[in-house]
């Protein structure tokens, strides 16, 4: 049964009304491609309008069974509908954590896949689709493809990043990890400036996790200071005896709620630089060594639910890119520089080190060098910034992560994706027939 109501990506912005229907099983999903376009949507977490079509969006929630599972290897087949809490739910008091992990728990194997998310291990780990064995993919004309690097390869990739337009994913293998636990070694290194802490990054290349919370509108000679966070998974023997009575820590942090929306004058330059004065001191201060249980580590958003409606009712707009390495330096400077020219203070600011992309997967978002997110409350001054900073993106070689975006023009995308475009359109046209999956957003990037 279809019904009509208003989604949005997970910034609230854009809105819209879509025809939407939730099958129970991957056979009903066939039926429902009767010509009109359609596009699929897991848990909502994609931050703009990819996941949104007004003829038909096909919610995957209820495909949310665990099929199989291999003790020895920790291989997992599952439906699109699985989301990584129910993963590391179910397989972590086992002795597997997901390989790869976005910054939510509450994302599902298909938008992993549609998105090829990559997590704070990407520059030694890949993104998630180096740990898929296979994917089933229902394409236009309703037929179930079985999709990995030795079957259909070429739509095996162009699925991985493609945000769902190859088609609809059903179910997936994929390779969790072997842990010994679900503790964290974070260590915190304070960084005074932008060229330290490049130099942190690329000096602990074999840190299994990295990533850093970046103070965006500190100037002169603070520019670019950073909290500087690495990451390995526990051992038994480094535990307490307390903590290693309970080495797998599989319980949720009693998350709470958001319980309206706030004034649109909360997030403001004042709160956002007070917050981030007492956000780097705090971090000075902490030990440079301490254990965190892993719903910490990896998922600090997720302890406040729909935090996003901390942004108020007109919502927010994520600006997320990667530099190449060569211009990731004095791409980070041109635009830490317009972001304090403008005088706007993102709310959340992060960076990471990328290892090298997937060459086979035309729009998977990473290249190696740096990414830097940032979120904004939607105003048309903050729309103005990010224009600014596609043109200090564009020089330096760089694109928008599409998972997050939620402005990009079309004239963006073709000159950041280039080849990685025109490649992903030919195989479309090949390989997936009739333009059936569309979005809001490949309809306004010309794919």
């Amino acid at each position: 049964m279809s019904v009509l109501r208003e989604i949005s990506g997970w910034a609230r912005w854009p809105r819209l009304a879509c025809l939407t229907v939730a099958p129970d099983t991957p056979d009903a999903i066939p039926g429902l491609l009767n010509g009109a376009s359609a596009i699929a949507r897991g848990l909502g977490r994609a931050y703009g309008d990819s996941a949104m079509n007004p003829d038909c969006t096909i919610l995957t929630q209820r495909l949310n069974r665990i099929l199989e599972f291999q003790p020895e290897t920790g291989e997992v087949v599952a439906e699109a509908g699985v989301s990584f809490k129910d993963l590391i739910e179910t397989f972590l008091p086992r002795g597997f954590f997901p390989s790869v992990t976005p910054g939510s728990k509450f994302v599902t194997l298909g938008g992993a896949i549609a998105a090829d998310v990559h997590g704070k291990n990407h520059h030694v780990a890949g993104s998630f689709g180096d740990h898929i064995l296979w994917f089933d993919l229902v394409g236009a004309d309703g037929k179930t493809r079985r999709c990995s690097p030795q079957e259909n390869p070429e739509l095996f990739g162009a699925t991985l990043g493609g945000m769902g337009l190859t088609g609809i994913v059903t179910r997936a293998a994929i390779r969790l990890m072997p842990v010994e636990t679900g503790w964290i070694e974070q260590k915190t290194v304070v960084a005074p400036d932008l060229d330290t802490a490049i130099e942190c990054f690329e000096n602990h290349l074999d840190a299994t996790y990295s990533v850093a919370w970046i103070d965006c509108l500190a100037t002169g000679a603070s520019r670019g200071r950073m909290l500087v966070y690495f990451g390995e998974h526990a051992r038994r023997e480094e535990l307490t005896s307390d903590r290693a009575s309970a080495p797998y820590h599989v319980q949720d942090r009693r998350a709470k709620r958001v319980p309206f929306d706030a004034p649109s004058w909360t997030l403001n330059s004042l709160s956002v630089r007070a917050f981030n004065y007492f956000y780097f001191q705090a971090g000075k201060r902490a030990p440079e060594s301490r254990l965190l249980d892993w719903d910490s580590y990896f998922y600090p958003l997720d302890a406040l639910l729909d935090w996003n409606r901390i942004y108020g009712t007109r919502g927010f707009a994520e600006y997320q890119c990667a530099l190449p390495l060569a211009t990731s330096r004095d791409g980070l400077v041109e635009m830490l520089d317009a972001i304090a020219d403008s005088g706007l203070s993102p709310f959340l600011a992060v960076t990471k080190r990328l290892g090298p992309g997937a060459a086979d997967r035309p729009l998977s978002f990473p290249i190696e060098g740096y990414t830097l997110a940032l979120d904004f409350p939607l105003s048309s001054a903050a729309l103005t910034l990010m224009d600014r900073l596609d043109e200090i993106l564009l020089a330096a070689g760089g694109r928008l992560y599409l998972a997050k975006d939620s402005r990009m023009t079309r004239e963006t995308f073709e000159q950041s994706y280039g080849k990685g475009r025109t490649a992903f359109a030919e195989l479309i046209a090949r390989e997936a027939g009739p333009l059936t999956f569309a979005s809001l957003q490949s309809r306004r990037l010309g794919l």
